[in-house]
């Protein structure tokens, strides 16, 4: 095997995907956790998240734009969707807001009123070289480990917009149209 070769090898190994899975699963409950390292400021972290209309897909929205989103970080501000009707669909809650880490109760989409706990909880500890933007969801609600695969599917392509966004500032491709 050639130098370069064995380099590029080397070096997929450590540059490869976030870390996105379903770390635990039962019947009534799942934990999807999403996370990897970047070279982010993360002061930037509240901010970008609250720019959903640039990097939420909008094909996981019920109005069909992502530009009908919004998200308050203020406990107790809502993770929103305004329809055309009028109508605020609210797909979660702002719980707390802290110097490193924020936690919502997100019961998102198909999830509402099928769970008795909902969280999602983001945080950024440091990384060698900059920070490790995480999300980490537990779900609980009688029959829920069903929804995992699905609910991992939508959350960990979100999780990577996100990651996208925060890193280059800018919406990735087909988010937010």
């Amino acid at each position: 095997m050639s130098r370069t070769l064995l380099a590029a090898v080397v070096m997929a190994l450590f540059a490869g995907p976030a870390s996105a899975e379903v770390v635990a699963r039962t019947a009534d409950s799942f934990t999807l956790r999403y996370a990897v390292g970047a070279e982010i400021a993360p002061g930037d972290i509240p901010g970008a998240l609250t720019d959903l209309p640039k990097w939420w897909d909008s094909a996981h929205t019920y109005s069909g734009s992502a530009a009908n989103l919004s998200l308050d970080l203020t406990p107790g501000g809502c993770w929103c969707e305004k329809l055309a009707d009028g109508t605020v669909f609210d797909h979660g809650r702002t719980v707390s807001v802290e110097a490193d880490r924020m936690v919502f109760n997100a019961p998102f989409g198909p999830m509402r009123g099928k769970t008795s706990r909902a969280d999602l909880t983001v945080t950024w500890p440091a990384a060698n070289r900059g920070w490790t933007p995480t999300w980490t969801m537990v779900v609980e609600g009688p029959g829920i480990g069903a929804m995992a695969d699905a609910i991992d599917a939508v959350m960990g392509a979100g999780y990577q917009r996100w990651l996208h966004y925060l890193e280059y500032g800018e919406s990735p491709d087909g988010a937010g149209g």
